[in-house]
């Protein structure tokens, strides 16, 4: 005669596959993560490869482009008036670069999902939904200083330690929640606690980034 599964049976049953989902998911989502964070330093490599490119074409110099949020918020160049007025006649990075990429997708981060606020000029707003590329176009800032002030490979003096172009937010490479309107003093630090970046240097190598390690590289003089 045939016997069923008893309920005590099936319980246990589903207390163990339970188990086993909770041990799993969060393996699974760091693996997911980790993916995403892989195609977005590739993506920055390349980025970096077109730079060379558009350099070789003009005397060395970095592309004379700006970033989205230079768009959005050209009073962060306030203290700068010579730089400032310059915003309006400039295209932005992933427009100068255009001729030296394969695909638009190359400014697409994986793990773009969107910003609200400006990480580095808190508390900014920079609305980009479903995502910054889908917004902007693009999933990445960059250092404009460097063209505001001509600079080019050679005339930096620590190219291996200058932010050339990073991710636009810490929280899509740490699992972190994002940075909101809502958001107080104290909730905005422990969240850049745990953000990272995927930055592009300006000797063209990729390196993912602490929110302290950027901070250094910004504080690093051209």
């Amino acid at each position: 005669m045939k016997r069923g599964f008893t309920l005590i049976e099936l319980l246990v049953v589903i207390a163990i596959i339970a188990l086993l989902a909770a041990l799993l998911f969060p393996v699974f989502a760091r693996a997911k993560l980790a993916a995403k964070g892989a195609g977005c330093v590739s993506n920055l490599s390349q980025i970096g490869k077109s730079m060379l490119l558009y350099m070789n074409d003009y005397d060395d110099l970095f592309p004379n482009a700006i970033d989205d949020s230079d768009r959005v918020h050209p009073e962060q160049w306030d203290a700068f008036p010579l730089f400032e007025a310059q915003i309006s006649h400039l295209p932005t990075m992933q427009v100068a670069l255009q001729p030296y990429v394969k695909s638009k997708e190359v400014f697409h981060c994986p793990a773009d999902t969107g910003t609200q606020l400006l990480d580095d000029h808190f508390p900014l707003t920079f609305s980009g939904s479903p995502s910054d590329y889908a917004t902007f176009g693009s999933s990445y800032l960059y250092r404009t200083e460097i063209t505001f002030r001509l600079e080019s490979q050679t005339s930096l003096q620590v190219p291996a330690s200058i932010n050339v172009y990073f991710d636009a937010a810490g929280h899509w490479h740490s699992g972190a929640s994002e940075l909101t309107t809502s958001d107080d003093a104290q909730s905005f630090f422990d969240k850049l606690r745990q953000f990272r970046y995927n930055t592009l240097f300006a000797d063209m190598h990729v390196k993912l980034q602490t929110a302290d390690q950027l901070q250094t590289a910004w504080g690093t003089n051209l």
